[in-house]
């Protein structure tokens, strides 16, 4: 540990204790800058953060990686209240991202007072550098940090079924934060045979429910997978026929489909590989392979 020579102030390897005389601060940190071997700390005068009562000094980086005869943590600051107290705030462990900014990934439950603390002094400490946007990942069992961080000015960006997602912008400029992926990918399965015959299907669910009308198989694209992948599953799941990809006849693009959304639906041309039909009995009511099909156009509102 390193002392200097002057009263009341003292570093050590885990953080910064300041007095909260503001004439000493003011004296000292404005004119003094300490060298170690080849690491250099620049120190200034504190000043009032928008988000604390007290006085915060941040920790520089270290030139290089030699060791030296005084450590200052970066991931903690000192909160000094005028009452005299101080206390530690640790910073948020966050990676950068590759368009200026950071992201936080809570993976130790935290208590939501503590959270707030952190998340202060992490704001500003990234405004400090310069950081744009910031990515907040809080999976399902930290629901309880929700409500605080939106009362500290983030926003929802996405949600997955173990995860939710929120990020804050940080510079007094306009927003350029990707939005939320705007369309889903459905197909369509176009299944003729050699005697061109066409593969149909009447749905138990959705907008054809009983009503008599023949489609042709569909379905939406999982995550992760290939157009052509998806249409082969969607006609294996839904008629237990084995099929091969030829090529995408055709697509059409709608709005505000599901849930506000946009639908990107492809028509793909498969040939059957297997011809003993097996419907799946949850969502299909009956399939068959006809040359008799009548092709009519629907206007589903």
């Amino acid at each position: 540990m390193l002392r200097l020579r002057a009263p009341m102030l003292c570093f050590d390897v885990n953080s910064i204790w300041i007095p909260a005389s503001g004439s000493l601060l003011s004296s000292f940190f404005g004119t003094h800058r300490i060298r170690a071997g080849s690491r250099s700390q620049s120190l200034r005068s504190p000043s009032r953060s928008p988000v604390s009562n007290g006085f915060r000094l941040r920790a520089a980086h270290h030139v290089n990686d030699r060791s030296s005869l005084y450590s200052v943590s970066p991931s903690s600051v000192v909160k000094a209240s005028l009452k005299g107290q101080a206390e530690t705030v640790e910073l948020l462990s966050a990676e950068d991202d590759d368009h200026g900014g950071v992201i936080i990934e809570m993976k130790v439950p935290v208590d939501a007072g503590a959270f707030v603390s952190s998340l202060r002094a992490s704001l500003e400490n990234w405004r400090q550098q310069g950081k744009r946007g910031v990515w907040l990942k809080l999976p399902i069992e930290f629901a309880n940090l929700v409500q605080p961080a939106v009362e500290e000015g983030f926003t929802y960006h996405h949600a997955e079924p173990n995860y939710l997602m929120l990020v804050y912008w940080i510079p007094a400029t306009k927003n350029t934060l990707p939005v939320n992926a705007t369309h889903r990918v459905g197909v369509g399965a176009f299944v003729m045979n050699d005697r061109r015959e066409v593969l149909a299907v009447q749905e138990k669910s959705g907008k054809f429910r009983g009503s008599g009308v023949w489609k042709f198989p569909t379905g939406v694209v999982d995550q992760g997978e290939d157009l052509f992948v998806g249409a082969v599953r969607e006609v294996k799941e839904e008629t237990g026929i084995d099929t091969e990809f030829i090529e995408i006849l055709a697509f059409r693009q709608s709005h505000k489909s599901f849930f506000e959304k946009s639908d990107l639906f492809f028509i793909c041309l498969l040939r059957p590989l297997t011809f003993d039909i097996r419907k799946q009995e949850s969502e299909i009511a009956a399939a068959k392979e006809s040359s008799e099909i009548q092709v009519e156009p629907f206007v589903v509102q």
